[in-house]
């Protein structure tokens, strides 16, 4: 009773293999692109060639902080519920930030309450 199972040779997955790849590229957090959105509001600007991003990196997602290979993948991508997802939770209350994480943990500036009496 029980043990391996006699005709299945390969282990199963435990992690995707699309989230191991993506954690090889550098990816911006979120609190980077929220800050981002907020100083890029109406202006546009054209984005640098840069041969080593898909599409020479012309087609950018702003808020997914993703490179497209052409037009129609990015415009894609703008109705898929992913992006939909992030533009929401991007236009809600600011993430956290590392200054937010080091005050949470106690190594920020010593909070002594008000002063008393001055001398």
């Amino acid at each position: 009773m029980g043990g391996k199972c006699p005709h299945r040779k390969v282990k199963k997955r435990r992690l995707s293999h699309k989230s191991a790849r993506r954690a090889k590229f550098l990816v911006k957090g979120d609190d980077a692109i929220h800050t981002e959105l907020r100083t890029a509001d109406g202006e546009t600007k054209s984005l640098p060639l840069d041969e080593d991003l898909p599409g020479m990196g012309q087609f950018y997602c702003l808020h997914c902080d993703r490179y497209f290979a052409n037009v129609s993948v990015r415009d894609d991508h703008f109705r898929s519920k992913k992006h939909k997802k992030r533009v929401k939770q991007m236009m809600g209350p600011a993430p956290h930030n590392q200054l937010d994480a080091e005050l949470a943990a106690g190594m920020g500036m010593p909070d002594n309450g008000p002063k008393l009496m001055s001398s």
